[in-house]
């Protein structure tokens, strides 16, 4: 340790370059989200959304580009979509595949991402809207690209109480649980942001990492919106020169606002300030790009003094990345295709409609056979990291990571390159919960991520394997 010099913040030293596009549908296309939702399509618009881009390229330019996309969407529908449009996305580009992350924010009060729709969703609109998106993607990345220009990223942690533990004991059953808000249990509130520096001292962008779910907006909403993220965005973006806020959604499988099932885009924007101050508050120290502290000796006044000032040592330049194939145990109990579209031709009502068909939709992505091949995205990014997963993980998945690298800024994305399920831990397979029989995945499968992602970055920072 060099005792006159401190590290404040970590980051990491590349060529950066941003972009941002609407990706708004039209009111053709379905927006229905909620097996409670009596209509199924949006009658307006709250707040516009976005697709933000970023690419980070070596410094040297040995390697190629990393090219993270955050989209204010939901959740794919059908695996086949996500993987079409991620393969646009790398092929039109010339990427590879472990350098291509396609991250939704997860809001519930957007478009419905199936290429095969039911009739009442309007599935030649869907299609449609999918073509575009696409396309707006590879030009976005595109852009992206084209501006890259030597930069500085900075990371620091923080912490906001928005995010609440959701897994809810039914206080009128105790055999099974509510997904809603829990007031005795325990939430990661971890905040990590990032402000992305030009040489000249613009703020390119600001990251904000952050696991809870964007459910504010739900049955009774008639209007798109990306939820809590639209307001954040905008007032961060306010307040660091306009550079685009990527969100990130982080690994929020039991995470929720305490208050949300709400119809009031207000409700939304208020949580979205909440958040947008906590992150704005772990930016400020960030502003003057600097990552250290310099001692500079000591000075007598009424009490012997300390002074220490604030400079920019070169920042770590590696960048690496990984893409691991995992195999994960299917459920035996799972129902087949054939099975489940047998009780779809039953024409069951609400509720029990809606769930057969997500039940279709995943048992479609995972196949009809025993296990499913997953894959898991690792990135180094100087001395911080990413990890990012198409499956919606708990909370206790970013935590033990994260404790795995305690000096390590690390990003945790949930619903990266396609929209798994959920991932639930071992011990909650016990229990009657809505996370654990929407899964398609047995029991193990969490602990199987969690020691596949410590051990893939282990690798990625050259550090040995644990014995």
């Amino acid at each position: 340790m060099n005792a006159r010099l401190h590290e404040r913040f970590r980051g990491f030293r590349a060529r950066l370059g941003v972009s941002r596009w609407d990706i708004t549908p039209g009111l053709d296309v379905s927006t229905k989200n909620w097996g409670a939702a009596k209509h199924w399509y949006a009658q307006g618009v709250h707040q516009r959304l976005t697709g933000t881009a970023l690419a980070m390229a070596p410094g040297d330019g040995n390697g190629p580009p990393l090219l993270l996309l955050s989209l204010d969407l939901g959740w794919w529908r059908r695996r086949r979509d996500a993987a079409a449009l991620c393969a646009q996305v790398r092929d039109q580009l010339a990427l590879p595949e472990a350098s291509v992350i396609v991250h939704l924010t997860h809001t519930h009060a957007g478009p419905v991402l199936d290429s095969e729709a039911p009739a009442e969703a309007n599935p030649a609109a869907c299609r449609d809207y999918l073509a575009r998106l696409t396309a707006s993607c590879v030009r976005g990345g595109r852009e992206a690209l084209a501006n890259l220009e030597p930069a500085t990223a900075l990371f620091h942690h923080g912490h906001c109480a928005l995010a609440t533990q959701r897994d809810l004991p039914d206080p009128a059953n105790p055999e099974r649980f509510l997904t809603g808000f829990n007031p005795a249990g325990v939430a990661d509130e971890t905040l990590l942001t990032a402000r992305l520096f030009a040489d000249d001292g613009r703020t390119l962008a600001t990251l904000v990492n952050y696991a809870c779910h964007p459910t504010t907006l739900a049955w009774e909403n008639t209007l798109i919106s990306p939820d809590y993220p639209g307001a954040m965005r905008e007032l961060i973006e306010s307040q660091t020169g306009g550079g685009p806020c990527l969100f990130l959604q982080g690994a929020s499988g039991e995470l929720a606002p305490a208050e949300q099932y709400s119809g009031d885009p207000q409700l939304a924007d208020r949580h979205g300030r909440e958040l947008g101050h906590a992150a704005l508050a772990t930016l400020a120290p960030l502003a003057a790009g600097c990552s250290h502290l310099q001692y500079d000796g000591p000075l007598e006044s009424g009490a012997p003094l300390a002074l220490w000032h604030a400079c920019r040592p070169p920042a770590n330049p590696s960048l690496r990345t990984a893409s691991l194939a995992l195999d994960f145990d299917l459920k035996s109990d799972l129902p087949t295709l054939a099975q489940i579209d047998a009780a779809l031709a039953e024409k069951p009502d609400g509720f029990r409609y809606e769930r057969l068909l997500r039940q279709r939709g995943v048992r479609a992505s995972v196949g009809d056979g025993h296990t499913s091949r997953e894959r898991i995205w690792l990135w180094r990014l100087g001395d911080a990291a990413l990890c990012a997963t198409s499956f919606e993980t708990y909370s206790n998945f970013q935590t033990h990571l994260r404790a795995a690298f305690p000096n390590t800024p690390l990003l945790v994305l949930n619903l990266s390159n396609g929209s798994a399920g959920y991932l639930p831990p071992t011990p909650l397979y016990d229990l009657n919960l809505y996370t654990v029989w929407q899964t398609p995945f047995a029991r193990g499968g969490h602990e199987r991520l969690l020691g596949a992602a410590v051990a893939g970055l282990r690798e990625l920072f050259q550090l040995p394997a644990r014995t």
